[in-house]
C-alpha cells in the first residue's frame, strides 16, 4: 500500500528522493526492516497473551529405544507462528506491488496454510485434543494449495510464455519442458504440460510444507533454517526478475518475479526476528501455524521463479529430516511384517531427535544444521555460476 501511495505522490508532485521507491532493492530492504521491527515489537506481547490464555505446548515422548526428554518444554507458549506471518504479510502489503500475480499468489499461499496450521494448533492446545487436525485434512489443504498454485502459474495469461518450462541446474540456457508429452505428438497440437506441472506443484508444496513441519522440533531449528533458505530465495528472486543478471547467468528472465524479492526479504527478516524468542531456551514455539505456512511459502517461491529442481539442494536439511521419517517408518513396518518385531534405523525420527538420543545437546545440533544450510544455500547459488 505504501508503495502505491509513494508512487502516486512521486508521479503527481515529484518530491525529491521518492524515485528510489521504484528500486526493488530499496523496497526489499524496507520490507526486511519492517518485518524485523514488527516481529520484535509485537512478539513479546503475543507471547504474553499466549501465556495468559495458557496456550502451551503438549510434549510427547519418544520410543523406549531412545527417549528424548522434552518434559521441561511442556507449557511453553505455541502458535507463535502468527508473529512470523503477521510480520511477513504486513511488510509485503506495505512495500510490495500486491496487484502483481506473483505477489498476491504468495500472500494467498502463506495465509492458506497458515489457517490450516492455526486450526491444528487450536485443536491441540485449546481443545486439548493431542491428535490435532487430521492428517487427511492437512493433506487436503496442502493438495488444494498445490492445485491453486499450479493452476495459476500454468493458466494465468501473464505467465503464458514460461508456463511449460523450468530451469535445469548446471545447464546454461537449457530448460526442462513440462509439455514433453505434447512435444511427442506435435501433429496433434495438444498442450499436455499442465498434466505434469500441476502434479509437480502439488507434490512440491505438500512435501516442503510437511518437511518444514517435521524440522520444527528443536529451539530455533526451523526458524533459523528457513531464514537462511529465504536469503537464498532473495537472491534467486532478484536474479530471475533482473534481465541483465538472468541473461548473464543463463536462467529464465521473469519480469514480475523481482517483486517476490520483497516477500522473500520479509520472510528472512521475520524468521530471524523470531529467533529472539525461539532461540534456546525458547519462550515460544511457532507451532504448525508457522511451520506449515513457511514450508508452503518456500515451495511456492521456488515454483514461481522456476527453481523447483533446486529445492532438494537449497532445502537439504528439510528433506533429510523428512526422509529420515520415511526411512524409519518404512523399515519398522517392513521388519515387523517379516519378523514380527519392528526395528529402527535411527534411535528416533526425525533426524534431529536421533542426535539428541545419542547425547548431543540440542544447541549443537541446531547450530550444525544451520552451518549445513549455509553451505547448501551457497552451493545452490553456485550452480547458477558454474553452468
Amino acid at each position: 500500500m505504501l508503495y502505491y501511495l509513494l508512487q502516486y505522490l512521486e508521479a503527481q508532485y515529484h518530491p525529491p528522493g521518492f524515485q528510489v521507491i521504484e528500486f526493488i532493492t530499496v523496497r526489499a530492504t524496507l520490507a526486511a526492516i519492517t518485518a524485523l521491527l514488527i516481529a520484535l515489537l509485537f512478539g513479546q506481547r503475543v507471547i504474553g497473551w499466549l501465556q495468559q490464555k495458557q496456550i502451551g505446548e503438549v510434549v510427547r515422548h519418544g520410543p523406549a529405544s531412545g527417549v528424548v526428554d522434552h518434559a521441561h518444554k511442556a507449557g511453553t507458549p505455541t502458535m507463535g507462528g502468527v508473529v512470523i506471518l503477521m510480520a511477513i504479510l504486513i511488510s509485503t502489503v506495505l512495500w510490495g506491488a500486491i496487484m502483481e500475480v506473483y505477489v498476491w499468489l504468495i500472500i494467498l499461499a502463506t495465509l492458506w496454510m497458515g489457517v490450516f496450521g492455526f486450526a491444528d494448533d487450536y485443536i491441540k492446545v485449546v481443545r486439548k485434543d493431542k491428535s490435532g487436525l487430521s492428517a487427511r485434512m492437512k493433506l487436503a489443504g496442502q493438495t488444494g494449495l498445490g492445485l491453486i498454485v499450479g493452476s495459476v502459474l500454468y493458466f494465468h495469461p501473464a505467465l503464458a510464455d514460461v508456463r511449460n518450462i523450468t530451469d535445469l541446474p548446471f545447464l546454461r540456457n537449457w530448460h526442462f519442458n513440462y509439455n514433453i508429452l505434447g512435444d511427442l505428438l506435435p501433429q496433434a497440437g495438444i498442450d499436455l504440460g499442465w498434466m505434469l506441472f500441476i502434479p509437480v506443484a502439488v507434490f512440491t508444496v505438500t512435501a516442503t510444507s510437511n518437511a518444514v513441519n517435521l524440522t520444527d522440533g528443536l529451539d530455533g531449528l526451523a526458524a533459523g533454517t528457513t531464514a537462511l533458505v529465504a536469503l537464498g530465495l532473495v537472491a534467486l528472486c532478484y536474479i530471475s526478475g533482473n534481465a541483465i543478471l538472468a541473461e548473464y547467468l543463463g536462467v529464465l528472465h521473469l519480469p514480475s518475479a523481482g517483486e517476490l524479492t520483497i516477500y522473500a526479504s520479509a520472510l528472512a527478516a521475520a524468521c530471524l526476528a523470531f529467533l529472539w524468542f525461539n532461540g534456546h531456551p525458547a519462550t515460544v514455539f511457532m507451532g504448525d501455524t508457522g511451520a506449515l505456512a513457511l514450508g508452503a511459502a518456500v515451495s511456492t517461491l521456488a515454483l514461481m521463479v522456476k527453481k523447483e529442481l533446486l529445492l532438494p539442494l537449497l532445502c537439504l536439511i528439510f528433506f533429510v529430516e523428512s526422509l529420515s521419517v520415511i526411512v524409519q517408518t518404512s523399515y519398522f513396518r517392513y521388519t515387523r511384517k517379516k519378523t514380527g518385531t519392528g526395528r529402527r534405523v535411527f534411535r528416533m525420527a526425525p533426524l534431529h531427535h536421533h542426535f539428541e538420543a545419542l547425547g548431543m545437546h540440542e544447541v549443537k545440533i541446531v547450530v550444525r544444521f544451520w552451518i549445513i544450510t549455509v553451505l547448501t544455500v551457497l552451493a545452490t547459488l553456485l550452480t547458477l555460476r558454474i553452468q
